[in-house]
């Protein structure tokens, strides 16, 4: 390798780093012209079906019909990255719900914010980012812990 090359191997192997200490999947920098990616796939899992035995059949006539209310299954709730309140990471790093471990946390759940409050930091290449609130509201849910790593896109919070 050329040594005037901006590649830098001790950052691959750093970033490599972070990802076997983490969860995450992929990680990617850049700076200038110089974009790494780092990613790995994730592990494979293999299930194995059991021998299945079939209980005895039941005559038809022993077998009820259920009520056709309790066919009705409840309207799905929608995921908490599709909801129009979500707040999502973005970047990838780990999040933060105070500014110190001794510190009361930026936000709990009931907590009335306005657009552009603090809720909580991401540290992300030794760097603390600031991640505040996309609009006013009430914090309903928070949905990671403190200390947690977080991916990309991944909702954090939802304020309606």
């Amino acid at each position: 390798m050329a040594r005037n090359s901006p590649f830098d191997p001790e950052l691959v192997r750093e970033l490599a780093g972070l990802i076997s200490e983490t969860d995450l999947t992929e990680i990617e920098v850049e700076k200038g012209d110089l974009r790494i990616r780092v990613a790995r796939q994730p592990a494979q899992v293999v299930s194995v079906a059991a021998p299945h035995h079939s209980p005895a059949p039941v005559p038809a006539a022993a077998a009820a019909p259920a009520p056709a209310a309790a066919m009705v299954a409840p309207p799905a709730k929608p995921s908490a990255r599709e909801h129009p309140g979500a707040v999502t990471s973005p970047m990838v790093g780990t999040a933060y719900r105070r500014p110190s471990p001794e510190a009361k946390p930026f936000v709990e759940v009931g907590t009335r914010v306005e657009a552009g409050q603090r809720v909580l930091l991401i540290e992300a290449m030794k760097t603390f980012n600031d991640i505040v609130a996309p609009r006013s509201g009430t914090v309903t849910e928070v949905l990671f812990e403190d200390g947690q790593p977080v991916e990309f896109g991944e909702p954090l919070m939802i304020i309606e």
